[in-house]
């Protein structure tokens, strides 16, 4: 019997005049071939899927004073949208090690970077934990120029619903950068206290509803094991407080953030990270840190003023530079981002 021909599979279409579902938007997944639909989405003030923005790209530059010949770290290489920035003022002659602990994005963003000509002279890509930088000295005797770290998580992984970030799609509760290492949000929900996740959701969000909602997750667990199922009972238990719609919405998304920096142990990181800069940048070596909520913060605010004091640095930002008001308004996720600098004494 000769063999059939394969079934010709049909493209998913739109469902009405947007596309709702993430595996319908084959236009922004495809920007080489769609370029007109993307800056729709753009113009909406919207973030195309699989795709990120990269936020305070001109204060970065401008904080680490870039020229050619600079050899410097990208702590969260992300889409890559910093590094492709810096790189067109390191090169010629200079070099940028990118460095993220997701591995599915690592290799995306390193593609799209050696794609637009940036040889292994130029580029390097590691997936490796910021904490651990100091593993990269040996590429750079005398330190580095340049140190950025931009602490959001990417666009990437929020909308991709298969990862498990966002309450809005139905996922495992995953929360994991790398889901090959550590255990899940799922986990993690099944085995600690109402009391250990109250104060969780204050230290890592400063969620102001935390006693009702680690109250109303620790009794129902068997029903977080999913983003929806959390979603669904941490809404309920905002609306037996009484609190509105938009509240409840807020304070959602902050239980998600503090649940992903938890299972992800991102203070941790981030400490480790503050610690190792100043052993890693050369005299007049500059860092940069972009935050985007208070945590993050006020580490950062803490560790450049400490080194200040001990003579680690010779200058800090005294307050924070924010997106300005177009990129606020063209990139709602940039809204809450802060940008902090440090210049190595």
């Amino acid at each position: 019997m000769p063999d059939l021909p394969p079934e010709r599979k049909r493209r998913v279409r739109y469902s009405g005049t947007h596309p709702r579902k993430f595996d319908e938007k084959y236009k922004e997944l495809n920007p080489e071939r769609y370029a007109a639909e993307i800056e729709k989405v753009k113009g909406r003030g919207q973030t195309p899927a699989g795709s990120h923005l990269a936020i305070c790209v001109d204060e970065i530059i401008a904080a680490l004073r870039l020229r050619p010949g600079m050899a410097g770290v990208d702590c969260t290489l992300g889409y890559g949208g910093h590094s492709l920035e810096m790189l067109r003022r390191i090169t010629p002659g200079g070099s940028l090690i990118g460095l993220d602990v997701d591995p599915i994005e690592l290799e995306k963003a390193a593609r799209r970077i050696r794609d637009r000509g940036y040889d292994g002279s130029a580029f390097t890509a590691r997936h490796m934990n910021f904490s651990s930088i100091e593993g990269c000295l040996s590429t750079v005797p005398g330190g580095f120029d340049f140190i950025l770290a931009d602490l959001g998580v990417s666009s990437m992984q929020l909308d991709t619903p298969d990862r498990g970030f966002s309450y809005k799609n139905s996922a495992p509760l995953d929360l994991r950068l790398d889901s090959s290492a550590g255990e899940t949000a799922a986990v993690l929900l099944r085995r600690v206290s109402a009391e250990y996740l109250a104060n969780l959701l204050v230290e890592n969000a400063d969620e102001p509803y935390a006693g009702a909602i680690a109250k109303a997750i620790h009794g129902r667990s068997a029903e977080c094991q999913t983003t929806d199922g959390l979603g669904g009972v941490v809404s309920e238990a905002l609306s037996a407080c009484g609190v509105r719609p938009d509240d409840a919405k807020s304070s959602l998304q902050r239980t998600f953030q503090a649940l992903r920096i938890a299972v992800n142990d991102e203070f941790g990181s981030l400490d480790g990270l503050l610690l190792s800069i100043p052993r890693c940048l050369k005299p007049g070596g500059r860092v940069a840190v972009l935050t985007f909520h208070s945590g993050e913060d006020r580490r950062v605010k803490k560790a450049f003023k400490a080194g200040v004091s001990a003579g680690l640095f010779s200058e800090c930002v005294r307050r924070p530079e924010r997106p300005s008001p177009r990129e606020r308004r063209d990139n709602p996720r940039s809204t809450c981002a802060k940008l902090r600098w440090a210049v190595k004494a």
